[in-house]
């Protein structure tokens, strides 16, 4: 079984710190910054194998080069986004798209691209270990800006993620939870299990707690951005005959302007 710990890092940010204690493979998703990293790896007596990329923002990226220089980490990344990370060693690391797989240790993860949030974002699917790693894709409770990708592409890349197994637990890239939390009650006024997740949002972040992993269960129960065609939200948004895209982005511009 992989190990997983969260390592906060910046402001809102989380990296991945991953270990398989079968085989002593050490790993790393979207570390943003070098240094905390490090810091853990040495407090654990730990060297670094893999590092893996979701996207090319430099607050998922930008610890790479270090990182790379000081452990000789093999770098996992987009295929699309081939020439816009720095660090990246075209002779040594491993450009991956849909449906290719990486083994670490005795686990393997399975790439799905998931571009909606830029025009390469994949995310890392431990399909044996109920885990997936999808960056600033799907958010608990939220979803990400379509900063290079249009409305229907992301609603693939979500559909993509709702349909991996219910309790695949979802390791995202920010704290952003209880924001989200607010939009989601502003759209889905009326559903209690939002609302108690609310209040268990707040309870977490006011003792300091991370709200992630969430699961994929939790998010098609809770997530505006996952439940478009729930007839409240519609209703809410007055799209009841619209189709899936249009709600989805209806969601996506109010939550830009929320």
């Amino acid at each position: 079984m992989v190990e997983i710990e969260l390592l906060p890092v910046m402001s809102d940010n989380y990296v991945c710190l991953l270990f398989d204690p079968a085989t002593g493979t050490s790993g790393v998703v979207d570390p943003g910054a070098a240094e905390p990293v490090l810091a853990r790896l040495s407090d654990l007596g730990r060297g670094l194998d893999w590092i893996l990329l979701t996207h090319h923002h430099a607050d998922h990226t930008g610890g790479v080069p270090v990182l790379r220089r000081e452990t000789g980490a093999r770098v996992a990344y987009s295929r699309g986004d081939t020439g816009r990370i720095p660090g990246i060693d075209g002779g040594t690391d491993v450009a991956l798209g849909e449906g290719d797989r990486l083994g670490f240790g005795e686990a393997v993860f399975h790439v799905l691209e998931t571009p909606g949030h830029t025009r390469g974002h994949v995310s890392f699917w431990l399909s044996g270990e109920d885990a997936v790693f999808c960056g600033d894709t799907l958010f608990a409770l939220g979803c990400g800006r379509l900063f290079e990708g249009t409305p229907e592409q992301m609603w693939r890349s979500l559909s993509k993620l709702a349909a991996l197994p219910p309790a695949t637990r979802v390791y995202c890239g920010h704290e952003y939870t209880e924001s989200n939390a607010r939009f989601a009650l502003a759209v889905d006024p009326d559903n209690p299990e939002l609302a108690r997740r609310a209040e268990e949002i707040r309870a977490l972040r006011g003792r300091g707690e991370p709200t992630i992993p969430t699961t994929v269960d939790l998010e098609l129960r809770t997530n505006p951005f996952l439940r478009v065609n729930d007839p409240a939200i519609r209703r809410h948004l007055g799209m009841e005959d619209a189709d899936e895209v249009a709600v989805f982005a209806e969601l996506r511009a109010r939550k830009d302007r929320f």
